[in-house]
């Protein structure tokens, strides 16, 4: 056993990578807007360190105006094959630049010229006319590399709070909680 979560994390993480057939790496993501009306949808991790938990997305998305007003986050990993889950709570900070336009680079040609086309979580009139859009980029960067757009980028949820929950027969599943307190963290284990 480990006091510390990220390890912990890791651990759990390299086994549901192993044993998962499609996207371990998916999570999900909730937000409250300015009122306190919560959302929750599915975005994938693409890193993690003892700063945080970092997806990226459209920087004028629904989940980006959220947290432009209300920048808390709660994310959960759940990974049935393992009968495991994680929850993390936290604070949100943008990735830095350096962060995004790295990220971004690695991404596949069409996935950025799309990151381009896309007006995500905006009213869309038909499909016809996003296919149009995703087109016009294909012709506007045409033997080129495709650069970052200025609204896309990454977030880092910065955990307060990280509880792991494995499941057990009868309903004694097994929760531990770790809560930040100064650059440490506290460790305790709540009732199922």
């Amino acid at each position: 056993m480990t006091d510390d979560p990220f390890a912990l994390f890791r651990a759990w993480y390299d086994e549901a990578r192993a044993a998962e057939p499609n996207d371990s790496n998916a999570m999900a993501l909730a937000t409250a807007d300015a009122e306190g009306r919560p959302t929750v949808r599915m975005v994938l991790l693409k890193g993690f360190d003892e700063r945080g938990f970092v997806f990226y997305t459209n920087r004028e998305s629904r989940k980006a105006r959220d947290l432009a007003t209300n920048p808390q986050a709660a994310l959960l990993f759940h990974w049935k094959s393992l009968r495991r889950q994680i929850r993390i709570e936290g604070a949100v900070t943008p990735a830095s630049d350096e962060e995004s336009d790295a990220y971004f680079a690695s991404r596949s040609r069409d996935s950025q010229l799309g990151a381009w086309a896309s007006d995500q979580s905006r009213p869309l009139d038909d499909r016809a006319t996003f296919e149009a859009r995703f087109a016009e980029m294909q012709a506007r960067f045409e033997g080129q590399d495709v650069p970052r757009p200025p609204h896309w980028g990454g977030y880092r949820i910065v955990p307060e709070r990280i509880e792991f929950w494995q499941d057990r027969e009868h309903r004694l599943h097994e929760r531990r909680l770790f809560v930040r307190e100064g650059t440490g963290w506290r460790e305790g284990l709540l009732y199922p």
